[in-house]
């Protein structure tokens, strides 16, 4: 007979937490961004870097 009561709190309880959403920090965040340091920066190299095989060399030396 409790089941119902239960269920019905878990779902109340889960559907708080779905659309709970915290209160953002924007200053925070701000100065989170402003002090990223060089090595996070994502290495952006050309499309035609990414096609050059490192092996080519070796294979040209076995024949």
């Amino acid at each position: 007979m409790g089941r119902g009561r239960q269920k019905a709190k878990q779902t109340k309880v889960a559907r708080e937490l779905k659309y709970y959403t915290p209160p953002t920090d924007i200053r925070a965040l701000e100065q989170e961004l402003s002090r990223r340091s060089a090595t996070d920066v994502v290495d952006h190299r050309s499309a035609a870097e990414d096609d050059v095989d490192p092996y080519v060399d070796w294979n040209d030396e076995r024949d």
